[in-house]
């Protein structure tokens, strides 16, 4: 049985940004009931040299949209990282799955052997899609997903493992 590109990308960030879109939003429900600050969630880091939360979806976001623009042989839609609240953090997550879900399963299959090309600052580093796939975009996605989910229980988000996974 053969896997498609597009199956283990496309569906898979949009179950877990679903998941990730729920959690924040119980975050939002909490600290509007308790009417705490936002900002102290939203720059809450676990240490010194982590990202802070609003950066962790941020770079969650932009693995799972750059990701599957890029086997998909389009330039990445830029979103600005400029969230200053839940709601706007909510309404990037949002954005995401609906880029994602414009994707058609034939521009992204086939791509395994696609040369992807990342731009660092001073370097390049050259990927084929399966690999970029295994080894670059989807550990980063999940990192990123599961800091800021971890942020959110050490913060008293009462979320679990359902709701991290997402509606399949």
């Amino acid at each position: 049985m053969s896997v498609s590109m597009f199956q283990i990308t496309v569906p898979v960030y949009v179950q877990r940004l679903n998941g990730l879109a729920g959690c924040l939003k119980k975050a939002q429900a909490l600290y509007a009931e308790k009417k705490y600050d936002e900002t102290s969630l939203l720059n809450y880091r676990l240490f010194p040299d982590m990202y802070n939360f609003a950066r962790q979806v941020q770079a969650a976001t932009d693995h799972a949209r750059n990701g599957a623009a890029r086997l998909a042989g389009q330039e990445p839609l830029a979103i600005e990282a400029n969230e200053k609240s839940l709601a706007e953090l909510i309404s990037r997550v949002e954005k995401t799955i609906s880029c994602l879900q414009a994707f058609k399963a034939e521009q992204i299959d086939g791509s395994e052997e696609k040369t992807i090309v990342l731009k660092f600052r001073d370097r390049e580093t050259s990927y084929k899609g399966l690999a970029f796939v295994l080894n670059q975009s989807m550990p980063n996605f999940y990192f990123h997903s599961t800091t800021a989910y971890t942020i959110l229980r050490h913060n008293g988000v009462e979320i679990g493992k359902r709701d991290f996974m997402g509606a399949a």
